[in-house]
């Protein structure tokens, strides 16, 4: 995330942005839905829009010349087809959000989530096709932009008020509520160049939500600053939705996506590969990364041996059939088989099993002494048994750390890091990181 904070307010049933307004190095429209001949329930419609970029910086601006020229004497720049170096970053997309609903927008990086969303927000044209949007809108979509690095907190809440359309006097009764949400203490008065990028976004977040727009656009801004504050947001995103807010959110953080949404647009190279109900999009879309194994947290694992006379000589995953297998399922039996070669007597061994999941969080972590597994000795070939009677994990790709270490964790002799991966697929799942798999009981 860049250090930009665009917010803009653009009451688009008032303001007519016809092709007399749009910008003369494109063909398309940027205009409101027309309340006679669409429903009062759309929010945002978007009818086949692309939007292109070129990879060449020089190529760029000598397009935009040409362009320029072209449109000067009433020529189609051909906007609509690709020129040498171009792509499309967002390829023909339509989709529909309406009044009151949340629409979760995900996607691996380049997939064109933050280029559609700054299209909905007016920052961009689109070079095809329309995008009609009704109501007020603000965006979270980048922060620091709408700060000015000289001025201190106090000033900037009323520039970037003033921006999203509110007056002095509405700022003046919001003003308490926008620093006692944004929590940045005795650094109201000091100069904003001296906050902190979580600083930053407490005060853009405070000053969009409290101008209370139809719509919300917001980019990865949750994932950002401490848990005190990203729970702040949760229940005022909550809140702003239960009033009829309209949000449109972009986020990598599935789980929040589940929270938030009710709907999701997943976006791959630009295009729709699905949109539709958020559980079912969210693991077709975890399914989809795991299958392609795609992805910077998986690392090649790295071994370090510490004692030449010790060696986990190889590992396997089984399942409740002892069979050999890397896939498995929400709810399955799980076991991971260490297998170790002692050349000499290890007193008091103590093996470690750490597993990752494919989002970087550590979601378990266990040690042979601490659950109560202890054994005085070993020497020779042998193996030990990792057991899950029941696979808790979401679906994902897990990644396998272990060691193996005398007398005290400290005492490593051999560790085999972030080195063995499995998937876990859909199956009983209530769709968080863990399934509990609890027992309920109800008495009236």
């Amino acid at each position: 995330m860049t250090d930009n904070f665009i917010s803009k307010n653009k009451e688009f049933k008032n303001i007519n942005l016809d092709s007399s307004t749009h910008p003369p190095t494109t063909s398309s429209t940027h205009q409101p839905i027309n309340p006679s001949t669409s429903s009062d329930s759309v929010a945002i419609k978007v009818d086949n829009v692309s939007k292109k970029y070129c990879k060449s910086l020089k190529r760029s601006m000598l397009y935009g010349i040409k362009d320029i020229a072209r449109n000067t004497f009433g020529l189609s720049s051909h906007s609509d087809k690709l020129r040498k170096n171009e792509f499309w970053a967002v390829d023909d997309i339509s989709f529909e959000v309406k009044k009151g609903e949340t629409l979760g927008i995900i996607g691996t990086n380049g997939s064109g989530k933050t280029t559609l969303l700054k299209l909905l927000n007016g920052i961009f044209w689109p070079d095809k096709g329309k995008i009609s949007v009704k109501g007020n809108v603000g965006a979270l979509i980048e922060v620091g932009a709408g700060f000015h690095p000289l001025l201190t907190g106090r000033e900037n809440i009323y520039i970037n008020a003033a921006i999203l359309g509110m007056t002095k006097e509405e700022t003046d009764k919001k003003f308490d509520a926008i620093v006692e949400f944004a929590d940045i203490g005795d650094f109201l008065d000091v100069p904003v160049k001296h906050y902190s990028s979580g600083m930053f976004v407490r005060l853009g977040f405070a000053v969009a939500v409290h101008c209370e727009p139809d719509i919300l656009l917001v980019d990865e801004v949750l994932a950002v600053g401490d848990l005190r504050f990203s729970l702040k947001c949760h229940r005022k995103m909550s809140e702003y939705r239960q009033n009829g807010g309209t949000v449109v959110i972009v986020s990598h953080n599935m789980q929040a996506i589940r929270n938030i949404c009710k709907k999701v647009l997943w976006l791959n190279n630009g295009k729709i590969k699905e949109i539709g109900e958020v559980h079912n999009i969210c693991n077709l879309y975890e399914e989809n990364i795991i299958k392609n194994g795609k992805n910077s947290n998986f690392i090649k694992g790295k071994h370090y041996q510490y004692d030449s006379e010790v060696s986990i000589s190889r590992i396997e995953f089984l399942n409740n059939q002892e069979q050999k297998c890397t896939n498995f399922k929400v709810g399955d039996y799980f076991k991971l088989r260490i297998y170790f070669n002692c050349r000499r007597i290890v007193k008091k061994p103590i093996f470690t099993v750490s597993l990752v999941n494919i989002e970087g969080l550590l979601v378990s972590s266990n040690y042979s002494n601490f659950d109560g597994y202890n054994v005085d000795k070993i020497s020779g070939k042998g193996y030990i048994d990792f057991c899950i009677d029941k696979l808790a994990f979401k679906p994902s790709k897990y990644i396998c750390s272990i060691t193996f270490a005398e007398k005290e964790i400290a005492n490593v002799l051999e560790w085999h890091e972030k080195s063995y991966t499995f998937n876990i697929k859909s199956g009983l799942t209530n769709n968080a990181l863990i399934n509990p798999f609890p027992d309920w009981s109800l008495k009236a």
